[in-house]
């Protein structure tokens, strides 16, 4: 196991994760997607529906139909850009920020049980370490 592709090690415990958001997900009615959604515009606003596409991976044709289910249950608005009327911008609603508040509680309580064999030194550690690794 040592000697063990990291590929493999990250699959693994990318699928526990996974496998473990979804009753988190489940109980509030969204999918990993719109999560990511509500999870990005919880940081800033999209500037654009092709900007939030790029910012969270999501196929930008397949968008649009996530962000209709997302404003018809309230969570976010789509208004025109002033700068260029052909462009969205998109936000959370006052519902949808709370909303993305409870999952992302969840999220994190199944976070700490799948890190709970870590110290927490090692858990902070670990998330520094994930954190450079993702952003380089």
């Amino acid at each position: 196991m040592a000697d063990e592709d990291l590929g493999a090690l990250f699959g693994r415990v990318v699928r526990r994760l996974m496998h473990a958001e979804q009753p988190v997900l489940r109980e509030h009615g969204v999918s990993m997607w719109a999560y990511a959604a509500l999870s990005s515009l919880a940081e800033r606003p999209a500037t654009s529906q092709v900007a939030l596409a790029k910012a969270i991976g999501y196929d930008k044709t397949r968008l649009i139909a996530l962000l209709d289910e997302l404003a018809r249950e309230g969570l976010v608005v789509r208004e025109p850009d002033p700068a260029d009327r052909r462009a969205h911008v998109v936000r959370l609603t006052p519902a949808g920020k709370a909303r993305h508040a409870a999952i992302r509680a969840g999220i994190h309580a199944v976070e700490a049980e799948l890190l709970g064999p870590l110290s927490a030194a090692e858990q902070r550690a670990f998330r520094a370490m994930l954190t450079r690794l993702a952003s380089s």
